[in-house]
This record gives structure tokens, sequence and C-alpha cells, in this order.
């Protein structure tokens, strides 16, 4: 048994946004920063990410170190 779907209404968009992708996307297009602010954004995801990993690496260095202990006295 085969279901017949309906094709929208004409001048109806197929798409549950009515339309409105479109219109959205230009509206983020014009939002986003320009070239040279992104390529800035980026530098610093990165310098952020590097930052992250050396406090995670000095972590790992202090947990990686022997525990010393205190010295032994002789007490007479």
């Amino acid at each position: 048994m085969k279901r017949k779907t309906k094709s929208p209404a004409p001048g109806r968009s197929p798409c549950i946004c009515e339309g409105a992708g479109p219109a959205l996307t230009e509206l983020l297009r014009r939002l986003a920063p320009p070239a040279e602010a992104r390529g800035h954004f980026q530098a610093a995801r990165i310098e952020f990410l590097k930052g992250l990993r050396a406090l995670i690496d000095a972590r790992i260095e202090r947990r990686s170190k022997p525990k010393t202990r205190g010295q032994a006295i002789n007490i007479e």
C-alpha cells in the first residue's frame, strides 16, 4: 500500500522553515566578523589551547615526580 504525499501549496516552501533559511543565512553572514578579525580570533584560539597544554604538561610533570620523604634521623 503506497501513501500519496501532498505536494506543497503553490508559493509555499517545501521546508518546515517556510523559506526563512536563506534569510537567516544572510543575517549570519552580515553579523560575521571581517576576515582580518577572524584571523585574529583563530590565532587567539590557538594561543589559548597552547596555554592549556602548558598547564596540563606542568601538572603531569608535578604528578610524575617521585614523592620525597623526610630524612631518617638517628636518636641516641
